[in-house]
């Protein structure tokens, strides 16, 4: 990813005390650290880590539970009535748990993640040894988790900083939505995402009914009410942002702002098609997410890379708008710069943290590799994936996970199936 467009070739990356400490040609390395374990994988690619800029961990455990339904049938009737019922930190725990197995698994090695019981999620990632981001949420309503916005904020701000000094865990705040936070809390995220310089993570511009909605309520846009509350700047993560037009994709160039586009949810649940390409022209920082399994089935950011650079194309009516380098770049560096942790991770430079992801190109469906990134978005799935390593420590090795995160998870899930399994189907 740095410098963008390159691919080495025969080259080794060395790591020491979880970093990365050279990327130079392999006969080299051999030279310089011959002392060193060596890890051969001579039919491979070797990327940064990708990086899920959006979901909802948790949901897991809501994976196909109504699917093919319009949207607000499928929250009022469905998701809605299953978190009220259900969710508690044991829920989220558990939710969580089996996302960080699929998610390792398909080369994920870091995920930006939204929903209640952030400790839980969080507790569930340290144990499966993913890096991960975790929402401080606001909204207007009480749950199980909180009563008022007051309250969300205080548990999601002792929860930073009980957790400050963890070096796979960082924190954004996480308004849920314009038409879910009110004024008056959205100035307080404001005020405290500068104070703490952390990323503002928020649904916005993902439905027309939305936007509707907030004309009739508020006599503005969303994106626009978030401008002149002091929320559209470098630390924004417009999560979706469907329904853009071009004074509101300028107004996110000059910010600096970052699109978290999740092209599979939006196409399941007919939200509209998001213009990647004017977004990718006009300089706005690009990242992939898969949103929650609810809404997608699969928590798999190659899926995600090659439909979101399929999909542009088709929008745009231009083959070259989103090419195969712009896709794996917003699923791997533009989501670590999202979350404020591009310094860290997010592209295989010297000084970084070894967060890396090994794919397997020697299959027989990937046969002949003319261009290994073309191979990477197009061609290539997560069932390639042959090793994950993050801060140096391998999580998947040849294949298969290098810790008990994956323990009495089955008998877990089927308890959750049996209480959730009233809510499904149409």
């Amino acid at each position: 990813m740095e410098p963008a467009g390159a691919v080495l070739e025969q080259h080794a990356v060395a790591i020491n005390d979880g970093k990365i400490e050279a990327v130079l040609p392999a006969p080299e390395a051999r030279q310089r650290y011959p002392g060193w374990e060596r890890i051969e994988l001579p039919h491979h690619a070797l990327i940064p880590g990708l990086v899920n800029a959006h979901t909802h961990a948790a949901m897991t455990l809501m994976r196909g539970l109504a699917d093919d339904q319009p949207l607000e049938r499928w929250l009022q009737e469905h998701i809605w009535p299953a978190e009220q019922r259900h969710v508690s930190a044991q829920f989220v725990r558990d939710g969580a748990a089996l996302a960080c197995v699929e998610m390792l698994r398909g080369g994920i090695t870091c995920f930006n993640d939204m929903y209640m019981f952030p400790e839980a999620s969080l507790e569930a990632a340290l144990a499966a040894g993913i890096r991960s981001a975790h929402g401080i949420i606001v909204i207007e309503f009480a749950t199980a988790y909180a009563s008022d916005p007051a309250d969300y904020l205080r548990k999601g701000l002792e929860l930073r900083d009980r957790y400050r000094d963890e070096p796979l865990a960082s924190f954004c705040l996480a308004p849920h939505a314009p038409y879910t936070v009110s004024d008056e809390s959205l100035k307080q995220v404001s005020t405290l995402a500068a104070e703490l310089d952390l990323p503002v993570h928020i649904h916005v511009h993902e439905t027309a009914g939305e936007l509707e909605r907030s004309l009739a309520e508020h006599g503005m846009r969303p994106l626009e009410r978030l401008r002149r509350l002091g929320l559209v700047g470098p630390n924004l993560i417009a999560v979706h942002a469907v329904h853009l037009d071009e004074l509101e994709i300028q107004l996110l160039a000059r910010h600096s702002a970052t699109v978290a586009h999740c092209p599979s949810s939006n196409l399941k649940l007919a939200s509209g098609f998001a213009p990647v390409a004017k977004l990718a022209r006009a300089g706005v920082n690009l990242a992939l997410g898969t949103d929650g399994a609810a809404s997608n089935n699969r928590l798999d950011m190659f899926q995600e890379m090659r439909t979101a650079a399929l999909l542009a194309k088709a929008a745009a009516g231009d083959a070259g708008a989103l090419p195969a380098h712009t896709a794996l770049r917003a699923a791997t560096l533009g989501g670590a710069q999202a979350i404020g942790l591009g310094e860290r991770i997010g592209s295989v430079v010297a000084g970084k943290l070894a967060d890396l992801t090994a794919v397997r190109l020697d299959a027989p469906e990937l046969a002949p590799c003319y261009d290994v990134a073309s191979h990477l978005v197009y061609a290539a799935g997560r069932e390639h994936v042959s090793h994950v390593w993050v801060a140096g420590e391998a999580r998947v090795f040849e294949g298969k996970l290098r810790n008990n995160a994956a323990e009495a998870l089955d008998a877990r899930v089927q308890l959750w199936q049996n209480a959730l399994g009233s809510l499904a189907g149409p």
